[in-house]
């Protein structure tokens, strides 16, 4: 679907203005390397289990790389006419929305379709920003994540851009080349991806405090009703799906 400018401020304000750069190019999935993590997740503590200890995605991790707030009909769009009424708009930007939460946040195996239980979260616009999509999409690939340990799960799902890309910041001998330019939200970065070595014996516990970084990154998100909920050890809710956030076991 195209993004037209009428609808950026109904993006804006469901807090999901920023997914729009995730969505701007294809994005290729390295299977092998994604694999490689899977088997190293532990389901009772929502961690990988490394040589050097336990690491794991964060709520502050989900801010950075998909700049998403964490506080809390079937028909085909292709343009959106000059002349739309405010109610047309509105119909458009809640099939974007819908399109950003199946392709980014929330993806499952059933390729093109998404489940009727957002309809309801889309009647009112302007309650879309009382929704805590990143505990939500953190939930998600939790779920998921427990699931690929699973030897009977063949396909990975879930939101695979934020793992990947987690991946890359985290660890520095997995990363592809040209690696130095980047933008916010960080998962925006990779459209292709190389083969990179499989290396494990390096963690970057701090990869977002480089004046580089901090350069792009948009202010909202280091506000601090955000910053507070990072080290929260917390339940992250997505419908029927609740995982806890154990960021106790992989912080001083």
């Amino acid at each position: 679907m195209p993004l037209h400018d009428w609808i950026i401020l109904y993006l804006e304000t469901a807090g999901l203005y920023h997914l729009v750069r995730l969505n701007s190019q294809w994005f290729w999935v390295d299977e092998p390397l994604l694999s490689a993590f899977i088997e190293r997740w532990c389901p009772e503590t929502h961690t990988f289990h490394m040589p050097f200890g336990e690491c794991t995605i964060t709520l502050q991790d989900v801010a950075y790389q998909l700049g998403l707030p964490i506080d809390g009909f079937h028909e085909r769009f292709r343009v959106l006419l000059a002349d739309a009424s405010e109610e047309t708009v509105r119909i458009y930007a809640r099939a974007y929305i819908m399109m950003l939460l199946s392709s980014q946040l929330f993806v499952d195996k059933n390729a093109n379709r998404i489940h009727l239980r957002w309809l309801p979260y889309l009647a009112s616009m302007d309650d879309l920003s009382r929704y805590s999509w990143g505990s939500a999409a953190l939930a998600w690939l939790y779920r998921c994540l427990c699931r690929g340990t699973n030897r009977n799960v063949v396909n990975l799902a879930g939101p695979l851009q934020l793992l990947q890309s987690w991946i890359f910041w985290r660890f520095p001998s997995l990363r592809p080349s040209s690696f130095d330019v980047f933008g916010f939200p960080l998962a925006s970065r990779y459209g292709l991806l190389f083969s990179v070595q499989n290396l494990f014996d390096y963690f970057m516990w701090e990869p977002y405090s480089s004046p580089e970084v901090v350069a792009v990154v948009h202010p909202e998100i280091l506000v601090d009703e955000h910053r507070r909920l990072w080290t929260a050890v917390t339940s992250l809710i997505y419908f029927a799906a609740i995982e806890w956030h154990q960021v106790d076991r992989v912080i001083p």
